[in-house]
């Protein structure tokens, strides 16, 4: 369960008490996402916006909020003052001119993944998170960030629990998570099928892998100095798809650490394989958003299974920051991350050895 503050104390009378949050982009994450937000005693949803009307009437539904203002412009909704926070859930391509005019608008923020899918696109986020009001929450849909085995892992990693750390390996093998829907409208029909298109998802491994991407940028507290690997369709090739649906890399970290990453949606539905692996001297931790798995020596492993799902831990964490005045600003690092993703697919798309000071320079 959440913990409960009392709201009273931080904004006012009981009245007035509650987070008043805006959905942007009312699709499947976007109502899943105000879905938890609207249960929780701290905060109410009462704006959505989105281009389509069955989106945002199925995501009300969804969340359950009654009678919600309904806005087509998400710069109309974030000129409300009565809009305390905004998700920003749209398709990838839109976060940076969306979280820009968040940004600008003043607003606590919640942003999905990733920051965009180019590097042009993530520099324009980058530059609005540093320029934020330090006043303002900013969040970002990287969850793992947030969950206590993730928290858990991390902590024995840098205690030295596993000893000098040698290697380590992630990886996303799953199913197709979407099919393509039929739409008259070939422009409707892209950007309702976002996910299946480079220049609005930024492939699978900017739009999915970045959640990987982003725990090794957290526990290996450094940035690749390449990448090198191979991507591509394999089985995925009717009408409509442009991404990849197998790729495999390698990165080289400095001290001369290797990272082998692989993902695919080739798997049959209902199977996944989603998690990170860091192997050390005299152990190894693996993680993912189940559990924690520490091999300490041949019949000595200890599991620690995740209690729910750590979206709620990421929100539980936007809402006590908003509400007890305790900003954090997690943009410019999330906007690294998402340069991970960036970086893999220059090597793949090119077929060359990507660096990372020869694609991004000194960010």
């Amino acid at each position: 369960m959440f913990s409960i503050v009392a709201p009273e104390a931080v904004r006012g009378s009981q009245a007035n008490s509650k987070i008043s949050v805006g959905l942007i982009g009312s699709g499947g994450r976007g109502s899943y996402d105000a879905k938890y937000v609207h249960s929780d005693p701290r905060a109410r949803v009462t704006a959505l916006c989105d281009l389509f009307d069955d989106r945002l009437e199925k995501s009300a539904a969804e969340i359950g909020v009654q009678s919600p203002k309904i806005f087509k412009d998400f710069e109309k909704l974030l000129a409300s003052p009565d809009i305390d926070a905004v998700i920003i859930a749209t398709p990838p391509f839109e976060h940076p001119r969306m979280f820009e005019a968040a940004v600008n608008a003043k607003k606590h923020i919640y942003c999905e993944k990733p920051m965009g899918v180019d590097f042009p696109g993530v520099e324009r986020a980058l530059k609005a998170a540093r320029r934020a009001d330090k006043s303002k929450t900013i969040s970002v849909g990287f969850q793992q960030r947030y969950g206590p085995v993730y928290l858990e892992a991390y902590k024995r990693l840098k205690n030295g629990d596993i000893g000098e750390l040698g290697t380590a390996r992630a990886f996303w093998l799953g199913g197709p998570p979407w099919d393509i829907q039929p739409f008259d409208d070939p422009k409707i029909s892209k950007l309702r099928n976002w996910f299946a298109t480079r220049e609005y998802s930024g492939d699978i491994i900017v739009e999915q892998d970045c959640h990987n991407f982003d725990v090794l940028h957290w526990f290996l507290d450094a940035r690749p100095i390449s990448a090198v690997g191979h991507g591509g369709r394999k089985l995925r090739t009717g009408p409509g798809w442009e991404v990849m649906d197998n790729l495999s890399l390698t990165f080289t970290f400095p001290n001369n650490l290797l990272v082998n990453y692989e993902a695919n949606q080739l798997c049959p539905k209902g199977f996944n394989r989603v998690g990170e692996e860091f192997s050390g001297k005299s152990g190894l931790l693996a993680t993912s958003r189940a559990k924690l798995v520490h091999h300490k020596g041949p019949k000595d492993i200890e599991t620690i299974e995740s209690k729910r799902d750590i979206t709620y831990d990421a929100f539980d964490d936007f809402l006590n920051r908003v509400i007890n005045n305790d900003p954090a600003n997690v943009g410019e690092r999330s906007a690294i991350s998402t340069l991970f993703a960036i970086l893999g697919r220059t090597a793949i798309y090119q077929n060359r050895e990507a660096t990372w000071k020869g694609e991004f320079g000194n960010v």
